[in-house]
């Protein structure tokens, strides 16, 4: 159980960084435009569950925003319909930005549990070695 902390900080890494790359595409794409007739950039949220006996974490699945977006008068837009609106993506970038924190103290925690796991292996094989 011991040899295991890398294998489970390695799951922690791999779903922060995956909801690390959704979150930074959702602020990339937070202000694309579509026509009313489409639908809007949709967020994306990881959605994680616990590994099985203790194994860490894993990615479920992906959770998407609403496709409708919001609709925003701007006569001037060239995407606009003919009654002047477009749509936007509805992504607030505040809660987003929250997000990106999560996830990089995340990853930063999981990255340094891997360190710390790799110097005790380093140290116990010297030990072993004496």
């Amino acid at each position: 159980m011991t040899f295991d902390a890398i294998g489970i900080a390695g799951t922690g890494l791999t779903a922060h960084r995956k909801w690390l790359d959704a979150v930074s595409d959702n602020l990339a794409n937070a202000n694309n435009v579509s026509s009313t007739d489409g639908a809007a950039f949709q967020a994306r949220y990881i959605v994680a569950q616990e590994g099985a006996e203790g194994t860490g974490v894993q990615v479920a699945g992906v959770q998407y925003g609403d496709a409708e977006g919001r609709v925003v008068y701007q006569p001037d837009h060239a995407l606009a319909d003919a009654e002047g609106y477009v749509r936007y993506p509805d992504i607030d970038l505040s809660e987003q930005m929250g997000h990106l924190i999560l996830a990089q103290r995340g990853y930063e925690a999981n990255a340094a549990v891997v360190d710390r796991a790799k110097s005790t292996y380093e140290a116990a094989l010297q030990i072993g070695r004496s």
